[in-house]
């Protein structure tokens, strides 16, 4: 039975690709041939670098740490006691370059956030990683900043497979975790871990509670998603305010791994809406099942409301393991990911080569499109991250233990970056340019943003502030997007500039402090963004 399904999957996806050839668009280039290392998680800086992250414990990678650089050591080590290979890397995005960074302890299944300043804050892992905390301070000059292993503070409990969540005040809430029904904070507080049993009540069998879904709402609690249910938390008063309908179509989380996506917050930021899409059967995990078609199911609840339930929808192909990442626009693709079985080592095939856009302002039932094709399957262990200059990032896909070059589905070392259509060269008279935007903004204040466009202003323009998540097994832990207001008309200059006046969110429940990408978006074409902090005061 394998076969047929296997062929009819194929066939599927192969008949979709020519149809999104056709209504989708979008382009594919290999910007890295060899990076050197797997990238299981994945974070752009603000100084436009990236932060690629694999997993220390399985042998050498394809990346040499420079002459001087501090080896890795561990007599406990099944794989390689001293290594001298990185398990980190920096990837410039202005030249394309890789250079290798210094990690020492094991960042296997582990969650990151960034702090307000900038600083890439990564916790948990495995083995000698449990429970670390390590930063990561981005720098101009790209030849020096590196991995700082901090020895204190340490995580009260070990966390493996965990979700990291900036809060309005600028701490990090840390949930969950193999065998954690808890959560805990950084910078940590007196009672460190607290209980959340939530968690522990939804666990199945095949441990599909893990790295769950968590999205910071403007009321300022926590739309925490696990398997096939969600709560909206107060992490304040460690209470469950609202427990939402349970999300039919089976689980979502890893190892079932689908992925989530917070619409983006606009007008008078009230309303807040999560989509959940795809993930594979409840038992093709626990059967090793890797034939096993997943789910093409989305769910979409407005979480915010008094009386919420799920609106369900269908994807164009069944896909676990895709990414939702928020596009300038407010629109979502969902990219990598397979067509059947689960994650885990060797347990997906039929990898699904096409994006979807998702447009979540059209109605239900017009909501997708298929987009173009990559050639290069994107499996377990990748990451899809939105860069400034609008190009989505892709890396990573590793189906096995260590790194290994066996077909099918090979560890991929090279880095792709996909161009969704607003950036094709028919758009290129809708571009606008940012020629000066405010250094920073506080919140509730009004702000100037000046740009040129090469054809005049006729259509719908936006100001939106897009965060930089951190992107691993098929969720981007802290993504939102947030549309700013603009209170007054905008005004052509005798130089030929647009003023645009636009408010800052009211609040971090809104946008939480830190670094964002503005860009600004003429007639649904994104400008390169400009890096601009919220500042708490």
């Amino acid at each position: 039975m394998a076969a047929p399904i296997s062929f009819c999957l194929r066939f599927l996806c192969f008949a979709l690709a020519i149809i999104g050839t056709h209504a989708g668009g979008g382009s594919w280039e290999v910007i890295v041939q060899d990076a050197g290392i797997a990238a299981m998680h994945a974070a752009v800086t603000r100084w436009n670098t990236v932060v690629l992250l694999d997993r220390t414990d399985t042998g050498a990678s394809n990346l040499s740490l420079p002459a001087g650089a501090p080896c890795r050591n561990d007599p406990n080590d099944l794989a390689l006691t001293t290594d001298c290979s990185a398990h980190s890397a920096l990837l410039d995005l202005k030249t394309n370059t890789i250079r290798p960074l210094t990690i020492q302890t094991d960042t296997w299944c582990s969650s990151g956030q960034f702090l307000p300043d900038g600083t890439l804050l990564q916790s948990g892992g495995w083995n000698d990683g449990n429970t670390k905390f390590r930063t990561f301070s981005p720098c101009k000059d790209t030849a020096f900043c590196d991995w700082v292993e901090l020895q204190n503070p340490t995580l009260s409990q070990g966390r493996w497979y965990a979700t990291n969540q900036i809060l309005p005040d600028g701490s990090i809430i840390i949930v969950g975790g193999i065998g954690v029904n808890s959560v805990e904070y950084y910078p940590p507080k007196g009672n460190g871990a607290i209980n959340f049993p939530f968690l522990g009540s939804v666990a199945d069998n095949e441990g599909d509670n893990l790295y769950p879904y968590v999205h910071l709402l403007p009321s300022g609690d926590l739309f925490i998603f696990a398997d096939t249910q969600a709560v909206l938390y107060d992490y304040n008063a460690n209470a469950i305010v609202t427990t939402y309908p349970q999300l039919q179509g089976g689980p979502r989380n890893y190892p079932s791994a689908g992925s989530s996506a917070m619409l983006a917050l606009k007008d008078d930021y009230s309303t807040a809406t999560i989509v959940i899409c795809g993930g594979a059967q409840y038992d093709a995990y626990q059967n090793n099942d890797v034939n096993l078609p997943a789910q093409g199911s989305c769910g979409r609840i407005v979480a915010t409301d008094p009386n919420p339930a799920w609106e369900m929808d269908t994807m164009p192909l069944v896909r676990n393991m895709g990414e939702m990442v928020m596009l300038p626009t407010g629109d979502i693709i969902i990219i990598n990911g397979a067509q059947a079985g689960s994650q885990g080592f060797g347990l997906a095939t039929n990898p699904c080569l096409n994006p979807f856009l998702y447009q979540s302002d059209q109605p239900l039932g017009s909501r997708f499109t298929t987009l173009n094709p990559t050639t290069i399957p994107r499996l377990y262990h990748s990451t899809a991250n939105l860069l400034p200059d609008g190009r989505i990032l892709l890396a990573g896909s590793n189906t096995h233990w260590a790194y290994t070059w066996v077909q099918p589905f090979p560890t991929e070392l090279r880095i792709e970056a996909f161009s969704p259509d607003y950036l094709s060269a028919g758009n290129s008279n809708l571009r606008p340019v940012i020629v000066k935007a405010p250094k920073s903004i506080q919140y509730g204040k009004l702000y100037n943003v000046y740009i040129t466009v090469p054809s005049r202003l006729t259509g719908t323009v936006e100001v939106n502030f897009a965060s930089a998540p951190y992107s691993t097994h098929s969720f981007s832990q802290g993504q939102r997007l947030v549309k700013m207001n603009i209170p007054r008309p905008i005004v052509l200059q005798p130089n030929g500039q647009y003023r645009i006046v636009f408010q800052a969110p009211p609040s971090g429940k809104v946008a939480p402090p830190g670094y964002y990408m503005m860009f600004v978006v003429n007639q649904g074409v994104p400008s390169v963004a400009r890096w601009v902090p919220i500042l708490i005061s």
